[in-house]
């Protein structure tokens, strides 16, 4: 097709202001399902998507579009997440597009994603379509929303476009505005081939599925094409489209998007970020691909059964292709075995990447408590980054310790301003601004350590807001901070697993929750179990957890008090043993238990 009737565009907006209803409602309006293949939420086509609500992949779908000056146009739009821990896989999607469709809730307004993924798009140089959404709910307050954006984000919303996606209100015009306002792709085809992969998941059919944009020049089925941050070679058997089923085509030109399947098995060949180009006739640049993604949050996952390593290995492997913000490393632990130490953007990430391995690689597994990256400055002048606890060397070896600090910006109803700040003052943050958006909505930025809102901070922000707050946070820098390590003792051993750094003001208190919290997820043993928090040497809390107790007295039914206290005296002396060489199992809660004691 023509380069100059093609489009592709994204769809950016905050978590639930309805992006995959309004991508719903275009395939509808495109004609590009029948009656019967229309779903809610069609894109989201993972279960954990539809269970939970959220997008988490970003999707691709080609539609073809009849528009009102009789020409037919290919528009491809890419859906993208909403969620903060996604934001990689928005900025993945927004350097293959041309234009973005901003969606605003009419009711909710402005909120923190929503001026995150405007910033990514305006780095991208897109064209930014604004759109209202929800204009049919009786709380929608369209005049009120749109005088905030030009506000807050500077756009001009002159011709803004009042939609219900949910209703099909308003959908022609959102088609009409990216005919005319977004840019058509350069006219590239006669350039040598440059495509850009920008996603890649695994098949156990058809090998490594690569979605690529087609930047300069054409790809064609049978060519060699190579790629160029791995060197490798490799024939292309298929290609194609999803409109929004895959549908085979047999060349793509400059500007077009798809897939191309290659029959590759090594997955280690492909790199989201690269660039594909001809065998024959290679390009001498490639693409500026993205920026490699830093994890921010660090937990281990080990298998509950040790033969499941290598499963656990190939499954993180086949995820790594899909999702690149997620990296791994080999892990032993003295209490769980060989395992990985995973990196992740945040702890929905965490959460998600944890489902989809149980899920789609049947794995059991357990994940310990998440931690973020420290810097350890040791007196002989050396430093080094930290991610596992366990591995933090003895206090007197080390001259200070740096944590990282974010800036968080939360958007919240006035109502719940004093709830929120007090939250923030208890995580150790520093209030840099706060500001009326509105009337009834403020927004409070602040300067917390990443450590403290790795924890509960989302979820306890949430409930106290009634699910009103809306947070995004970007990283700052590191600072010098009082830290130590404390660990989690059963009997005297240590549980390397449980081992955690925390600020020494805080110490006391967390390690007091937090063997309360053991105590009550570790089963009772035949002899009593000693759980204690120590910070070195040190013990700074202690609970015991009861024996259970056979009565072994049942069968005297009279006689001499020294009967009975010698088959007591006789039980003591087993449970003595016992103790000696029995070892206490501790449930996967009780690895999770940092996350959920309370300050």
């Amino acid at each position: 097709m023509d380069s100059q009737r093609i489009r592709n565009f994204s769809i950016i907006a905050h978590i639930d202001h309805g992006k995959s209803t309004l991508a719903d409602a275009l395939l509808h309006e495109t004609g590009s399902l029948s009656a019967r293949q229309e779903k809610a939420q069609f894109l989201d086509n993972m279960d954990l998507e539809r269970e939970r609500g959220i997008t988490i992949k970003a999707q691709t779908v080609c539609l073809k579009y009849l528009a009102l000056d009789g020409l037919e146009y290919q528009i491809n739009l890419i859906d993208t997440p909403g969620h903060v821990d996604f934001s990689y896989e928005v900025s993945r999607s927004l350097s293959a597009c041309e234009g973005a469709i901003l969606v605003v809730d009419a009711a909710q307004g402005v909120e923190a994603q929503t001026l995150a993924n405007v910033y990514l798009a305006i780095e991208n140089n897109l064209e930014i379509i604004p759109v209202l959404n929800k204009v049919d709910l009786p709380q929608a307050d369209p005049d009120g929303v749109k005088k905030q954006i030009e506000e807050t984000i500077g756009l001009n919303c002159d011709g803004i476009i009042k939609a219900s996606a949910k209703d099909r209100l308003g959908i022609r015009d959102i088609l009409e505005a990216i005919v005319k306002k977004v840019p058509p792709p350069p006219d590239n085809k006669d350039k040598v081939l440059r495509g850009l992969i920008f996603d890649s998941w695994f098949d156990p059919y058809q090998g490594v599925v690569i979605l690529v944009r087609i930047k300069d020049g054409q790809l064609k089925k049978g060519d060699h094409i190579k790629f160029m941050a791995t060197d490798r070679d490799y024939e292309i058997l298929k290609m194609g489209k999803f409109t929004p089923f895959p549908e085979p085509v047999d060349q793509m030109s400059a500007g077009e998007v798809g897939f191309i399947i290659c029959g590759i098995k090594d997955i280690r060949d492909v790199k989201v970020g690269d660039t594909v180009t001809d065998t024959r006739r290679p390009a001498l640049e490639p693409l500026p691909g993205f920026q490699k993604v830093k994890p921010m949050v660090f937990a281990g996952i080990f298998p509950i059964i040790a033969s499941d390593f290598e499963n656990l290995k190939n499954a993180l492997e086949k995820l790594c292709l899909n999702d690149s913000s997620l990296t791994y490393e080999t892990e032993k632990s003295a209490a769980l075995g060989f395992g990985f130490r995973c990196g992740f953007l945040g702890l929905l990430h965490m959460e998600i990447v944890q489902e989809r391995l149980e899920r789609e690689f049947n794995l059991n597994l357990i994940t310990t408590a998440p931690t973020v990256v420290y810097k350890v400055f040791l007196t002989d002048g050396s430093k080094f980054e930290l991610e596992n606890p366990s591995q933090l060397p003895i206090e007197t070896a080390i001259e200070h310790m740096e944590e990282p600090y974010v800036k968080i910006t939360l958007h919240t109803p006035t109502e719940f301003i004093g709830v929120i700040l007090k939250l923030c003052e208890d995580k150790r943050g520093t209030q840099i601004k706060m500001d009326y958006v509105t009337e009834k909505k403020v927004m409070i930025e602040y300067k917390i350590p990443m450590n403290e809102i790795v924890m509960d901070f989302y979820d306890r922000l949430k409930s106290i807001s009634k699910g009103y707050a809306s947070m995004e946070y970007e990283l700052l820098d590191f600072e010098t901070s009082d830290l130590v390590r404390m660990d989690v003792l059963i009997n005297g051993d240590p549980i390397d697993a449980l081992s955690l750094i925390i600020h020494r003001a805080k110490a006391h208190t967390k390690g007091r929750s937090l063997v309360e919290k053991m105590r009550e997820l570790i089963p009772r043993q035949q002899y009593q179990v000693a759980i204690q928090a120590a910070i070195g040497a040190k013990i700074v809390a202690r609970e015991t957890l009861g024996a259970l107790r056979k009565d072994v007295t049942a069968k005297c039914y009279g006689g001499d008090i020294s009967r009975k206290r010698k088959l007591l005296e006789r039980q003591k002396e087993g449970k003595k043993r016992m103790k000696q060489i029995g070892s206490v199992e501790v449930p996967q809660e009780a690895f999770l238990a940092i996350l959920k004691v309370e300050d």
